[in-house]
């Protein structure tokens, strides 16, 4: 069973702003299911204030104290809840100019993200331009694809992680675009890139028979979809046999509700993305059971 609703803007306390918050979607179990609440953003860019006045699309909309509030009340009333990004945190506004990543870290961290994956944009100022960034950052960048033992962000960031929610086993892997002839050589120097394809596999399997979780989500940078064979979150949604949902960035895509699409196993994977510029918030709640996995 699943249910949806429209899109719900949320008017900014004293402001003609809004923040929208995607459309939830519920699978529903039997054996007195938990509901879990994941929220998430992508391609933040930078976004610390609202869109200005004067911005010929959304004006006033956006900005990070809106998003805050509005994660502050859902977990108010959700006892499960997991926060996440799909990467481009970095670039956009002279926030990121003055204080790199470090403010955009530290409010993210305020708000209690869980994890994040690594766009393209996170190697603008290189790979150092990373590693000085992630102090301030109080939740682990979560990439699978990107082998960066030979750099400066060996053991720095994590192939995978394992949270626990009301008895539930919530696995998470990232996967990030191909840097060659999108980033400068020089931005990612030794950094190995795995296929995303035959890592999903890879970290599906192992987080399903080895861990025995429960829930599979991927955190991707890859993109939504493209005219080509280029791979992107609807061919990998296809392609693989136990990932259960794909929180997607890079292609800043709005989609109006989740995507679902088969998978090896005819199962459905849920595909989801909220554009750019912290503009939405995505939410998708879920019903579990260790009985009836999602």
């Amino acid at each position: 069973m699943q249910n949806r609703r429209d899109f719900l803007r949320l008017l900014g306390a004293g402001t003609a702003g809004a923040v929208a918050l995607g459309s939830p979607l519920s699978v529903i179990g039997k054996n007195s299911p938990v509901h879990l609440t994941i929220l998430h953003t992508n391609d933040f860019h930078s976004h610390i204030d609202p869109f200005g006045n004067d911005s010929p699309r959304n004006a006033g909309e956006g900005g990070m104290a809106k998003r805050a509030a509005l994660i502050s009340r859902i977990r108010s009333e959700s006892e499960h809840v997991l926060l996440f990004d799909a990467g481009d945190i970095f670039q956009g506004t002279p926030y990121f100019n003055y204080f790199q990543a470090k403010l955009d870290f530290e409010i993210m961290t305020m708000m209690g993200y869980d994890g994040a994956t690594i766009g393209n944009h996170e190697f603008d100022n290189g790979l150092e331009g990373i590693s000085s960034q992630l102090k301030y950052a109080g939740f682990p960048f979560i990439t699978s694809n990107y082998d960066f033992s030979d750099t400066i962000l060996a053991g720095k960031t994590i192939p995978y992680k394992i949270f626990r929610r009301g008895g539930i086993k919530i696995g998470v892997y990232g996967l990030g675009v191909e840097l060659k002839g999108l980033v400068d050589p020089k931005n990612y120097g030794n950094t190995r890139y795995n296929d995303p394809l035959q890592t999903a596999l890879k970290m599906e399997k192992m987080l399903r028979e080895e861990h025995n979780t429960d829930l599979i989500i991927c955190l991707s940078h890859l993109g939504y979809e493209y005219k080509d064979n280029t791979i992107s979150d609807k061919i990998l949604a296809a392609q693989t046999f136990q990932t259960d949902l794909i929180i997607g960035g890079h292609t800043h895509t709005f989609l109006k509700t989740p995507d679902k699409i088969m998978n090896k196993s005819g199962k459905e994977v849920i595909v989801n993305q909220v554009g750019f510029g912290g503009l939405i918030l995505g939410k998708l709640d879920f019903y579990l059971s260790k009985q009836t996995k999602a």
